[in-house]
């Protein structure tokens, strides 16, 4: 299968998994919270459960890897990377800036990934050499080059458990024209589509960023870990447009932690 079928089977999975989860959205679904602290809702058990059925049904050798439920086929050539809500917390409290995030990877390659803001009604997919699409129309980062006067996004300001970080982090945030929060995958999409800057998150997994390496490179921009690699799978990241990214990596790398 080509990388463009990927691509649109990514988005597909994404915005039928999304409709799931845009059913319950707004009715207090029932919810609990997991052992890592974070709250888990019937939406994403559902929504995730729905792009599991669906990539079974049609690419039954690969694995899945989810939020969610346990991974299938761990050691299979291809695998599929789910968030069926990435910002659960803003789910659960009406806030429409979630999506369902759906990664196509190859090893550390990822080959396709799609985001569907079923909310918003945007979605936004990419894959290396096809381009990043927003809402159907090629879409690219800002041109921002004057770090006083970019827009800066994540989701959690708080950068708890690591001093070193804040400090950075708030080294950054005082260099910046302005700063936003109830980022999640929303705030990659603003980068992504020209309408932010730079979006930094302190913690991510898997599947909160794979798909969004060649949403951003894609889109013309920089996606890396808080150390510069240029990977989805670093356990931090940092997004921004081409033009800011050097500067923003030399604030934020420090002691590259």
């Amino acid at each position: 299968m080509s990388v463009h079928n990927y691509l649109e089977a990514a988005a597909e999975v994404a915005r039928v998994a999304g409709k799931v989860a845009l059913g319950y959205y707004g009715k207090n679904p029932e919810q609990k919270i997991k052992a890592d602290g974070t709250q888990v809702s019937v939406a994403d058990l559902e929504a995730e459960r729905t792009a599991r059925e669906w990539i079974e049904k049609r690419f039954p050798g690969d694995g899945i890897v989810g939020e969610e439920f346990p991974t299938v086929r761990e050691s299979a050539k291809r695998r599929w990377i789910i968030d069926p809500i990435d910002g659960t917390f803003t789910f659960l409290r009406g806030v429409p800036f979630w999506g369902t995030i759906v990664a196509v990877a190859e090893g550390d390659d990822v080959v396709a990934g799609a985001v569907c803001c079923s909310a918003l009604g945007e979605e936004i997919s990419a894959a290396p050499g096809s381009g990043c699409w927003f809402n159907g129309s090629r879409c690219k980062v800002s041109d921002t080059a004057d770090l006083s006067k970019a827009t800066l996004l994540t989701t959690d300001s708080r950068f708890l458990g690591d001093s070193s970080r804040r400090e950075r982090w708030t080294g950054l945030q005082n260099s910046v024209g302005g700063m936003r929060t109830w980022g999640d995958c929303y705030g990659y999409i603003l980068v992504a589509t020209g309408r932010a800057d730079i979006m930094v998150d302190n913690t991510v997994s898997a599947w909160d960023a794979a798909a969004l390496m060649p949403i951003i490179t894609e889109a013309g921009g920089v996606l890396t870990d808080w150390k510069g690699n240029a990977t989805p799978f670093g356990g931090d990241a940092i997004a921004t447009n081409a033009a800011l990214s050097g500067q923003v990596l030399e604030i934020m790398k420090g002691g590259a932690s």
